[in-house]
Order: structure tokens, then C-alpha cells, then sequence
């Protein structure tokens, strides 16, 4: 299954690590700002901090159920 980009629907990598096509991007962000952050989300993804499965788990943590 493929992503679609949040501005023009075109597909985009399910690896991606950003939900916009590189097009929008630089037409949103500049050139410059879009690879930094590409960058910034590559690096976060694979420190682990870019996890869906980490969600689930911090739903479930007693810090959370505080707020509710």
C-alpha cells in the first residue's frame, strides 16, 4: 500500500519519511529546508524515534492515563 501525498495526492514510498512528494515539498519548503528535512527525519527513523509501533505503548502508559 502506498502513501499519498498531503497536497497532491500523487503516491508516495511507503518508506518514505515524509507524507508530501518531493515536488510539493520544495514547492512548500524551498529546495533547502525540504533536504534538511528529509534529512532530520531519516536521522530520526533510524534512532527509533520515527516508530508507530511506540505509540501504542505510550498510549498505554500510566503518565498518559493521568491526563485523561
Amino acid at each position: 500500500m502506498t502513501k499519498k501525498c498531503i497536497y497532491c495526492s500523487a503516491d508516495v514510498e511507503d518508506t518514505c519519511v515524509i507524507d508530501f512528494c518531493e515536488k510539493c515539498g520544495v514547492g512548500v519548503f524551498g529546495r533547502k529546508m525540504f533536504d534538511a528535512i528529509v534529512q532530520n527525519m531519516e536521522r530520526a527513523r533510524a534512532n527509533g524515534d520515527l516508530t508507530h509501533s511506540q505509540s501504542d505503548s505510550f498510549q498505554n502508559s500510566t503518565n498518559l492515563k493521568d491526563f485523561k
